[in-house]
């Protein structure tokens, strides 16, 4: 007779929508203990989601999470959220260059751009948005501060990547989305550009959050910065071109945000 599998442990578990808590080494103390003002969200990009919670538990990786919300919607909890999660590596919003200290971080299991790059099931979609909502509800955490990693690290990272449903998360409440502009009136301004032009874009997007230097050059950075913002509110096009279209979503979302 097959013997019944014992039920997971849900101990220390901040969020009850928690199904597992599988601790891991990797952590440790949020700096000047500073309180959770962002949400960072990553896909895993690896193969299987076991494979990811093997090497975010893995003391030689030097990285971790709080959570891993997995394919079919389970929620394995890493980090308390207390702690300082090593997630987000070498990254800056809004001024804040120790992400890691001011953020609960989110893994999403995705086998990312490398493996195929899949659709996020719906399942999976679902529970990430519930656990958003209960973490922002618990620290106030603000909807513009809900963020992907390509974000807070644009020139290292694409993920959660274009793929991801961020109009479905904003429907429930979660983050700042609307529509993409379909203007594409003016100057598309581009890589190797300078001028009054570019320093404005450059000073729009440091307001919404992105570490950009406001120098007037359209430069690496710049054109990073441009494309971390397409593959979130254009995904359709994603090109580093700063056309009407990228402009004006940009100049909508701070109009939004200030309402």
């Amino acid at each position: 007779m097959r013997q019944p599998r014992p039920p997971l442990s849900r101990v220390g578990a901040d969020s009850p929508l928690v199904t597992q808590v599988a601790a891991t080494p990797n952590h440790d103390a949020r700096r000047q203990r500073r309180r959770p003002r962002f949400i960072v969200l990553h896909y895993t990009g690896m193969r299987s989601a076991q494979a990811a919670l093997a090497r975010l538990c893995d003391p030689r990786a030097q990285v971790s999470a709080h959570y891993l919300v997995c394919e079919d919607g389970a929620v394995v909890q890493l980090v308390a959220e207390r702690r300082r999660a090593w997630h987000a590596g070498v990254a800056c919003w809004d001024g804040e260059h120790d992400v890691n200290s001011l953020s609960i971080g989110i893994e999403i299991a995705n086998p990312g751009h490398d493996f195929g790059y899949p659709k996020f099931p719906g399942a999976q979609i679902d529970a990430v948005s519930a656990l958003c909502a209960d973490i922002a509800r618990r620290h106030r955490i603000a909807p513009w501060n809900v963020l992907a990693h390509s974000d807070v690290a644009p020139t290292r990272k694409q993920d959660p990547g274009e793929k991801f449903p961020w109009r479905r998360l904003a429907a429930a409440g979660i983050g700042l989305w609307l529509p993409p502009s379909l203007l594409r009136r003016g100057p598309a301004l581009r890589r190797g550009e300078r001028g009054v032009g570019v320093r404005i874009l450059q000073a729009d997007f440091a307001r919404w959050g992105y570490a950009i230097r406001v120098n007037g050059r359209f430069d690496a950075l710049t054109q990073a910065v441009v494309m971390a913002f397409q593959r979130r509110y254009r995904p359709a096009r994603i090109d580093g071109v700063a056309d009407g279209s990228t402009r004006a979503t940009l100049t909508r979302l701070l109009a939004l945000r200030q309402a």
